[in-house]
């Protein structure tokens, strides 16, 4: 692999880097909305409630991220509705994501002492205040670790969404790879851009712990 040849990869191969980037993030701050309704559901001391947020785990836990996708894109035109690759990806991603967060959120509210709940309530506090100015604070620092390998794992999983012709990092690389003939190339770089933003995200959720671990 010459000179000549990086040089005309490594541009392409960044913008399928930077909407990877963009894929996780997106996906990323949707799965935590969703983590905390559906964490919240869960929770709930009504059975019908809290079973609905049981079934939205089940489905997108339990079933592949690629059949998801499939399903969006390629199996929703059947009935009438089109997504483009990039709303297939966002909203796949995005579902698949909330099911986990909601699982890690939940973890880390019940981890919490209900003895704080109970002193909330002998208060005044609502369950909603409760929740908001205590209970998820202090939840949010033990759930940073998972919360952190989840978003590892998000920026590999974006690699599916070419699978529906999404040109993230991964397709941009099987492109080149059709082009030219030459796997080794495009697929090392992608590799060593891949390894760099998981290491970039592995060393700033680190500190972030050991930030929030002092107080």
């Amino acid at each position: 692999m010459d000179i000549d040849t990086l040089k005309s990869i490594i541009p392409v191969l960044l913008l399928g880097s930077a909407i990877t980037l963009q894929l996780t993030l997106i996906s990323i701050t949707f799965g935590v909305i969703i983590g905390v309704i559906i964490a919240m559901v869960k929770i709930s001391s009504n059975r019908i409630i809290s079973s609905i947020g049981n079934f939205y785990t089940w489905i997108f836990r339990g079933t592949p991220l690629l059949l998801q996708l499939f399903v969006l894109y390629y199996g929703l035109p059947a009935i009438g509705i089109r997504l483009s690759s990039f709303q297939a990806a966002i909203i796949g991603l995005s579902l698949n994501s909330g099911a986990y967060m909601a699982e890690i959120i939940r973890s880390g509210i019940l981890a919490i002492d209900k003895g704080q709940t109970e002193a909330a309530r002998a208060l005044g506090f609502t369950y909603f205040q409760t929740m908001k100015r205590i209970i998820l604070p202090q939840a949010t620092r033990i759930v940073i670790p998972p919360v952190g390998n989840e978003i590892i794992a998000m920026i590999k999983d974006t690699s599916l969404v070419s699978a529906i012709t999404m040109e993230e990092l991964m397709r941009k690389a099987s492109l080149l790879v059709s082009a030219s003939g030459n796997p080794l190339g495009p697929y090392f770089v992608a590799a060593c851009l891949y390894l760099f933003m998981t290491t970039f995200f592995t060393s700033l959720f680190t500190y972030t712990e050991k930030k929030l671990s002092i107080y």
